[in-house]
């Protein structure tokens, strides 16, 4: 159960870091993402930074509590994703994906965490 709990969270940091590093990096396609969503791009970068600190709270599970709070948002996150790339028209995307390792990486911890 540790091998399952260990991939399914390096996939969802790995997806959560390349997300926030395309908020940084490609900043103007993504508010060309967020505008045809109608979401206010000002939440750009603030959501990126937010992606890495929740990261690090899910790998370094120092405060339980934060941890819980980082996979909740992370679940959020991936959840207005989603319906957001459905209602524009999208194909499934890789936020969709991600939901399943999340609730893979969660569930799975909750066992091997003691």
């Amino acid at each position: 159960m540790k091998v399952v709990y260990w991939i399914a969270t390096a996939a969802l940091c790995i997806i959560m870091l390349y997300s926030a590093q395309m908020y940084f990096f490609k900043t103007e396609m993504i508010k060309g993402f967020f505008e045809s969503f109608k979401y206010p791009t000002y939440i750009i970068i603030p959501l990126a930074l937010a992606k890495i600190l929740g990261v690090i709270a899910i790998l370094t599970n120092k405060i339980r509590w934060i941890k819980e709070w980082a996979y909740a948002g992370f679940f959020f996150d991936l959840i207005l994703a989603s319906l957001a790339h459905y209602y524009a028209g999208h194909a499934i995307g890789l936020s969709v994906y991600a939901i399943i390792i999340l609730a893979i990486s969660y569930g799975a911890g909750k066992k091997v965490r003691p």
